[in-house]
């Protein structure tokens, strides 16, 4: 039987700050395929062997995103907040072009307030909320890892339950079960996405979860109980 072949999830990341550095190596980590552009070329050096392609690039430039292809891309990161008329015209522009899904940083709630009036479909406050972030890590002890992708929704890497061993996606029901999505699993190091609903959990196995965040907390609770 041949195998099925799952196309890797490609974003394209604008600006290599430590947030957007930080989230393109992430996403490639991930199995994803990531376009890493910035100004500068020491910054586009640093992560060249990190992501799929990193070019340096004027984020002003009004036909960057469109040689991107943003329409072909499953998502655009707009990782600048300093510069508010790049950090806009560049979220404005991605969804112009058709970009499916745009995340943008934003530096104050009304520089998030305008992003949002321009499209973008989340906005994020890496400095305010790595507290957040910080202090859920801390209560859910649970959870190896808890990446906030908005108010109310998370995504969190955590050990498979014990009871889950040896079983798979279609048996346990786990969407209906406790309201939350498996979307991956890491195993010997290797992220896979859109996992096979047949193929058993192994005991080492780390899954990748998102759901809103009192579910998730109500799965921490029960997690090997």
């Amino acid at each position: 039987m041949s195998k099925k072949v799952i196309e890797k999830k490609q974003f394209a990341v604008l600006g290599l700050g430590n947030f957007g550095f930080s989230l393109a190596q992430n996403l490639e980590s991930f199995g994803c395929e990531v376009i890493a552009v910035d100004s500068s070329e020491e910054r586009i050096q640093e992560i060249a062997d990190d992501v799929s392609y990193a070019m340096r690039a004027e984020l002003n430039d009004p036909d960057l995103i469109q040689m991107l292809g943003a329409r072909n891309l499953d998502g655009v990161i707009v990782a600048i907040s300093e510069n508010l008329e790049i950090s806009i015209l560049a979220t404005m522009m991605a969804k112009e072009l058709g970009a499916p899904f745009v995340l943008a940083k934003a530096r104050s709630e009304r520089h998030g307030k305008i992003l949002k009036k321009l499209g973008a479909d989340a906005v994020v406050f890496p400095e305010r909320d790595m507290g957040s972030r910080v202090a859920k890590s801390i209560v859910a002890t649970n959870f190896a890892d808890w990446i906030e992708l908005s108010p109310d929704f998370s995504m969190v890497e955590t050990t498979v339950p014990r009871q889950w061993v040896g079983q798979n996606l279609r048996n346990l029901a786990i969407r209906e079960q406790y309201g939350i999505n498996v979307v991956g699993v890491i195993r010997n190091k290797q992220v896979t996405v859109n996992m096979d609903p047949d193929e058993e959990f192994q005991d080492m196995d780390m899954l990748i979860v998102i759901g809103e965040n009192e579910m998730l907390k109500q799965f921490s609770e029960e997690k090997d109980s």
